[in-house]
């Protein structure tokens, strides 16, 4: 909850603005296509340990140059790139495990830091 809520602030004060969805919503490749495009932020809420294989090009930052442009592939097609986009994913699961492969893909960040933790 802490997360969503930082990454949602910063977004609102970014120039193209923020779009979020829930790892479980039937139009997320379609939504992350558009942010994409149009270099808007994009938030991907509650995510498992286990991640869609269509974010791959994502993580690995696929992109490809054509022309004077970019594109990567979302889903079954490719999409124009723009430099703006920036992705984020946030879970809710208290301890999340995730595979080597994934967290290579990934910076992790613990929101759930206590005063008494960093005492430590």
């Amino acid at each position: 909850m802490q997360a969503n809520n930082f990454v949602k602030k910063l977004g609102k004060e970014h120039e193209e603005g923020i779009e979020f969805c829930k790892a479980s919503d039937a139009n997320l490749i379609r939504l992350l296509g558009q942010a994409v495009m149009n270099g808007k932020w994009f938030l991907v809420e509650n995510v498992g340990t286990e991640l869609d294989p269509s974010l791959d090009p994502i993580l690995n930052q696929q992109i490809i140059k054509e022309g004077a442009g970019y594109t990567i592939r979302i889903g079954e097609k490719n999409v124009e790139y723009n430099r703006s986009f920036k992705f984020f994913m946030t879970t809710t699961l208290p301890n999340p495990h995730y595979s080597p492969e994934t967290c290579v893909k990934v910076t992790l960040l613990n929101f759930a830091i206590t005063p008494e933790g960093l005492e430590e």
